[in-house]
């Protein structure tokens, strides 16, 4: 699926989250999505948990 459309996807989620639960469903809805965002970029790989989380002592 082409990034154009997964984006049209999550901003028609959001606006149906927004317009039928209000301020907090869409927020909720918001930060799920972005939970999912980075769960699928840490299993196809793109994502490297290791720096995120690593203290900034043991870099170089």
């Amino acid at each position: 699926m082409s990034t154009p459309i997964v984006g049209l996807l999550v901003g028609m989620a959001l606006g149906l989250a927004a317009a039928l639960g209000g301020f907090g469903a869409f927020l909720l809805v918001a930060a799920l999505g972005a939970v999912g965002f980075l769960a699928g970029r840490y299993f196809d790989g793109d994502l490297d948990l290791s720096e995120l989380f690593s203290s900034r002592g043991r870099r170089r």
